[in-house]
């Protein structure tokens, strides 16, 4: 029987430790080119040991980048004796689930001058510059913050008037006039309580209060959404396809207006990487990475030969020294690190940068990692908030990837993008009178050796956009 209590003993077992260096690493490998940059002029100012080249200076030994990645490596070797690989792969140092970090500050005082950034106001601050134009100060302005502050991201008015009107203990009147007020802002429709009323804002707003799109809105809008167009024509005494075409109409009205200008303004995309097209007789793709804009650093030269009496400024131009160093190594790393993971993706994808989306391959992290020799978790960082510009567009890395369906064909598995692609190409070439349904789809996909089930068929076709075939039906 074995015996309860406590009992001290020694056990032997081995922890990955995250080490800061590694934490440092892994943020430089997965955040964009852009906010790369902000870290390394960070690192410019704080550490005397690193200098920027000038562009119109001239490096005399060709080689002096692969000098210093060079000694940094021999560096890291005096201090760890353990054989490492010249392109570290950081996925075998920790756990899969680990989650990267991100740079969360904003941009200084210097970086603004450096670099400024146009700024688009967020859609909150744009109708509070609105409403403080519209409105002198008071508490019908302060009720006016308040509501706008109650508009979900579809800019829609979230919370009931009365409650609000209980909150500032003034009558119902007074809360539907303000909200009047905003409801006149731009964009048309915004301070809506629901859909009927945004759309009904931005007729107005266009002059069409009176219209037939308003009377359809206002006395037969679920026969709207149903696309009962035989229904609203006999009210109206007008033929269906009258009220489809003015169901056309309003289907071009927004009707959630808020998304025009989200909460946090707009982003433009910048390309980290660049695939173009070096021989056209051939198809062969360069990849190249975008960094121009990268400051090139390398390790000053003004402490050489000065070993100082003080201990600590000797361990402070060591430790700074050492870092710098490792700086140049760890940008380099990631330069080679993010080529060879685009070189993988092109050479996988070949076929798309030829014939578009619709020959997209299946491909996984696994396969590219299989391919290049590193850590799946590696490929997940590099591609993660990553975009490459193509002859065919903008892309983010994540778009490459894509599981795969089934195919009797030769060419075996089809990614699902590219089924996506088949069953938009599908729908765009029917006769409108008599459109397609899942069914026919799936039989039509078959003929093109694709198994393929009737939900998949509907749930792509509702990730796309695509309404089912009695909704699309036109007259």
């Amino acid at each position: 029987m074995a015996k309860i209590g406590l009992h001290m003993g020694l056990k032997q077992t081995q922890n990955i430790v995250m080490t800061q260096r590694l934490q440092q690493a892994l943020k430089l490998l997965q955040v964009p080119t852009l906010e790369l940059e902000q870290i390394l002029r960070k690192e410019l100012v704080e550490n005397p040991l690193l200098e920027e080249i000038d562009g119109d200076e001239e490096i005399e030994d060709a080689t002096e980048l692969d000098e210093a990645v060079r000694q940094a490596d021999d560096t890291e070797r005096e201090k760890d004796p353990e054989p490492q690989n010249e392109d570290r792969d950081w996925g075998d140092s920790f756990d899969d689930g680990f989650r990267g970090m991100t740079n969360e500050r904003g941009y200084d005082e210097e970086d603004e001058l450096e670099r400024p950034q146009k700024y688009i106001p967020t859609g909150q601050e744009d109708l509070t510059e609105q409403l403080q134009l519209s409105m002198p100060e008071g508490k019908n302005r302060t009720i006016g913050e308040y509501i706008i502050g109650c508009l979900g991201a579809d800019g829609m008015l979230a919370c009931p008037v009365p409650e609000i009107a209980a909150f500032f203990e003034v009558d119902d009147e007074v809360v539907e006039g303000v909200l009047k007020i905003i409801q006149g802002f731009d964009p048309p429709g915004v301070g809506a309580r629901d859909i009927p009323e945004c759309l009904l804002l931005q007729l107005e707003a266009n002059g069409l209060g009176d219209s037939d799109e308003a009377h359809i809105i206002k006395h037969h809008f679920e026969s709207l959404k149903n696309r009962k167009f035989s229904d609203i024509a006999r009210e109206m005494k007008i033929t269906p396809k009258q009220v489809q075409e003015i169901a056309q109409s309003i289907g071009e009205l927004d009707p959630r207006p808020g998304l025009s200008t989200g909460a946090d303004g707009a982003r433009a995309i910048t390309p980290d990487l660049e695939v173009v097209k070096v021989d056209e007789n051939k198809d062969i793709y360069a990849v190249h990475l975008n960094d121009s804009n990268l400051p090139r650093l390398r390790v000053s030269k003004a402490y050489e030969g000065k070993t100082g009496t003080n201990e600590d400024d000797v361990k402070f131009i060591n430790d700074k020294k050492s870092h710098a160093e490792w700086v140049i190594k760890t940008i380099e790393q990631r330069r080679r690190t993010m080529i060879k993971v685009m070189e993988a993706i092109v050479a996988e994808q070949h076929d798309f940068f030829e014939k578009g989306a619709i020959a997209l391959r299946p491909l996984t992290l696994q396969q590219v990692a299989s391919v290049i020799g590193m850590h799946e978790s590696t490929v997940s960082r590099v591609t993660r908030q990553k975009y490459v510009q193509t002859p065919r567009g903008v892309f983010s890395l994540k778009f490459f990837f894509s599981a795969g369906l089934d195919s009797s064909g030769s060419e075996g598995e089809i990614s699902a993008k590219a089924v996506k692609v088949m069953i938009q190409d599908i729908v765009g070439s029917e006769n409108p009178g008599k459109p397609l349904s899942d069914k026919k789809i799936v039989d039509m996909l078959q003929e093109k050796n694709l198994k393929i089930a009737r939900r998949t068929v509907a749930k792509y076709r509702e990730q796309m956009g695509i309404l089912s075939a009695r909704m699309r039906k036109q007259f």
